[in-house]
């Protein structure tokens, strides 16, 4: 029986709750073991998705307000606040070792936290693509990421969930829409607490999702410890994860315009328009810049909340559709093309959905102001 390596490191550091799994993932070496980590924030913050703009994303006055550390992961997905009340469970595997496909690999994944709820008598369910659902709420959701050759899933057991703090955290046009946020999480979000009449004891449903993972993976779940490789690599990830560049994306996202503009939706003048869209796939939030000439793509870039592997293929996707027309079967083709040669998985989005956000900035673009 093949033997996976269990780090339970208990509460640690904010910072450190992302940049352990980052560490380990970055360092596996070829004769290390595929481990699970088992960690939890001692402190309350902000994370954002690799694919995010942070600008658009996070209310980050409020964040320093409140002094709520805000990080940039590796992983997809959206802005979330996050606390002591998760359990976060972060999967580091060796390439080959986990399912080729993203659905497979999700639901793989997901499958030991749903029968850990149900072994608590909470009647959790997969829902497609990666999250996990009590009764039509969600009580967790699913990220994946590549680090070099090695495969990264994570995701949580939710003891809590402070939902105001959420909704708070979250940048929105107005304290309106921020209250619909909230009322939309007390209605669809579910957490332990409120599923049961006592929190259950946190080494037990960590027992009982240990055993959950070894049954699912077919596999020996031995105790070990980081290694000396892995805490030198988490230094170096802790200052990546503390510097601006990295959290505001400079050099990250590095689909934005070389040319340094702004891009402010605007009309430029007559031929020249600058404008913005988002999209709505099943697999996640797409926003879409696009600069036009003459009503064709001068330039474009793509961030969002969804998952999307490799990771850097991204920044690829706006750079293949300038020069194209805005047409939908042209850019999708092109895109489809792109997502073939960069061997691109996102699951839930598709070429047809980033050529959909594209021609919604196309619309968008036709009633903006000038500059």
């Amino acid at each position: 029986m093949k033997s996976i390596r269990l780090l339970d490191l208990g509460y640690v550091s904010s910072l450190h709750s992302q940049t352990v799994y980052h560490a380990v993932g970055h360092a596996l070496a070829a004769d290390a073991p595929d481990t699970i980590i088992l960690v939890s924030s001692d402190r309350p913050y902000v994370c954002i998705g690799y694919h995010q703009a942070i600008e658009k994303e996070v209310d980050l006055d409020f964040c320093r307000e409140r002094g709520l550390p805000v990080y940039r992961r590796e992983v997809g997905g959206g802005a979330v606040y996050l606390d002591d009340g998760q359990l976060f469970t972060q999967w580091v595997f060796h390439a080959g070792r986990l399912p080729a496909d993203l659905e497979a690999r999700f639901e793989l994944y997901v499958r030991p936290l749903v029968e850990t709820y149900q072994s608590l008598g909470i009647p959790a369910y997969l829902r497609p693509i990666n999250d996990v659902h009590v009764g039509g709420k969600k009580i967790g959701g699913t990220g994946a990421a590549q680090m070099g050759d090695t495969e990264v899933v994570v995701g949580s057991l939710m003891f809590t969930f402070d939902k105001a703090a959420m909704a708070r955290v979250l940048k929105v046009p107005s304290e309106k829409m921020r209250d619909k946020v909230f009322q939309s999480l007390e209605q669809y979000m579910t957490t332990m607490q409120e599923q049961l009449a006592t929190l259950p004891d946190r080494a037990a449903v960590k027992r009982l999702y240990v055993e959950r993972c070894a049954a699912a993976l077919e596999a020996e779940i031995v105790p070990g410890e980081l290694t000396a490789l892995e805490r030198a690599a988490m230094a170096e990830i802790d200052a990546r994860f503390l510097s601006d560049d990295w959290l505001y994306a400079r050099g990250v996202l590095s689909q934005r315009s070389g040319s340094g503009q702004e891009h402010t939706g605007v009309k430029i003048h007559e031929d020249v328009r600058v404008a913005e869209a988002a999209f709505k796939a099943p697999g996640g939030l797409i926003r879409a810049t696009v600069r036009l000439i003459s009503g064709v793509v001068d330039d474009a870039f793509f961030t969002g909340d969804f998952t999307l592997l490799p990771l850097t293929a991204l920044a690829a996707l706006g750079r293949g559709v300038r020069g194209l027309p805005l047409d939908r079967a042209v850019l999708t083709a092109r895109l489809g093309e792109l997502y073939t040669a960069y061997v691109i998985r996102s699951p839930g989005v598709t070429p047809e959905h980033f050529a959909e956000a594209l021609l919604l900035c196309a619309a968008n673009s036709n009633s903006i102001g000038s500059a």
